[in-house]
């Protein structure tokens, strides 16, 4: 940090006297920029939970292909995502949609502060574009829910009662194999008194299978005791969007113009494929900032319209 501040003020002091270091300035200026927005970043990550590890789900909303193609695409976005950040990622259930797409999946990202970061994603997105499914070019809209549970480690006290489970075995579909195929591995694991229902059929051994069930379960159980205690908190609960079709958090517009519109912060940014392609940088430090403050960015990024 002491670095780039130094090399600001050496590049403020050639100018002053008259070097053509304009460009050089400007480089280094949005790197003190980005530095100072990760260090922010740290700070802003002070929840409770947000330094865990994250488990996320993907669904994808009415509108058949078009819609799981969607949801495909939103996986791709956080799994380049966390390639970026170096998180681990493991893809625990999938099931891939007819023809195209996905019609859910289910993956972890293992790392300090995933869960803190991916919160800023939970909610519908919506996707407008022309239809590479529609014979007519028309142009559709198409909208997928994400949800993020933290990781409970085994030192927070989520006890689950054996007779309240029930697990249900099933042939794993999709790629995996022959032997994954031919064998009852895939684990459904229901917990009767709330009615939340995890499934994993990524291993060919239906112990392992078991152990990921058991381990989402207790993600999903904490969120939904945590969920009961954030309803007694009336401004937590009114900044938390609902999460249903038609009351989308964020907006990528794909036609007749580029433009992506997180509908919390304000922020729009015109570079859609770079966002796409897992930079979700500004996104998430703009939500963080709005989480802790209130304060929403409203400016365009990129002079784009709306």
């Amino acid at each position: 940090m002491s670095g780039l501040t130094s090399d600001v003020e050496t590049l403020l002091e050639l100018a002053r006297e008259g070097e053509n270091v304009l460009t050089d300035l400007q480089s280094e200026l949005k790197r003190l920029r980005e530095r100072l927005e990760v260090l922010e970043d740290d700070m802003l990550l002070s929840g409770e939970n947000d330094m865990r590890s994250a488990i996320v789900t993907i669904h994808p909303g009415a509108g058949g292909t078009e819609s799981q193609d969607w949801a495909e695409m939103l996986e791709r976005m956080y799994l380049r995502w966390a390639e970026r950040l170096k998180y681990e990622t493991v893809i625990t259930d999938r099931l891939d949609g007819e023809g195209a797409g996905i019609k859910s999946v289910t993956f972890e990202v293992n790392g300090e502060n995933a869960y803190g970061q991916l919160q800023s994603e939970i909610g519908v997105h919506r996707l407008v574009r022309i239809s590479p499914f529609d014979a007519n070019a028309r142009r559709h809209t198409s909208f997928a829910s994400v949800f993020v549970f933290p990781q409970v480690d085994d030192d927070v006290k989520i006890d689950i009662r054996t007779e309240d489970l029930r697990v249900d075995v099933f042939r794993a579909s999709g790629a995996g194999g022959q032997h994954v195929n031919r064998t009852e591995s895939a684990v459904r694991m229901t917990h009767v008194p709330t009615g939340l229902v995890v499934q994993c059929q990524n291993e060919r051994s239906q112990i392992k299978n078991r152990a990921s069930a058991l381990k989402q379960m207790r993600a999903k159980l904490w969120e939904f005791e945590m969920d009961k205690r954030r309803a007694e908190e009336k401004k937590q609960e009114d900044a938390k969007a609902d999460i249903n079709f038609g009351s989308q958090i964020r907006s990528y517009v794909l036609a007749p113009y580029r433009l992506i519109k997180d509908h919390r912060t304000k922020l729009s940014i015109g570079d859609v494929d770079r966002v796409l392609d897992g930079d979700l940088h500004d996104l998430q430090h703009a939500w963080l900032v709005y989480r802790k403050t209130g304060r929403t960015v409203g400016t365009d990024k990129d002079d784009l319209p709306e």
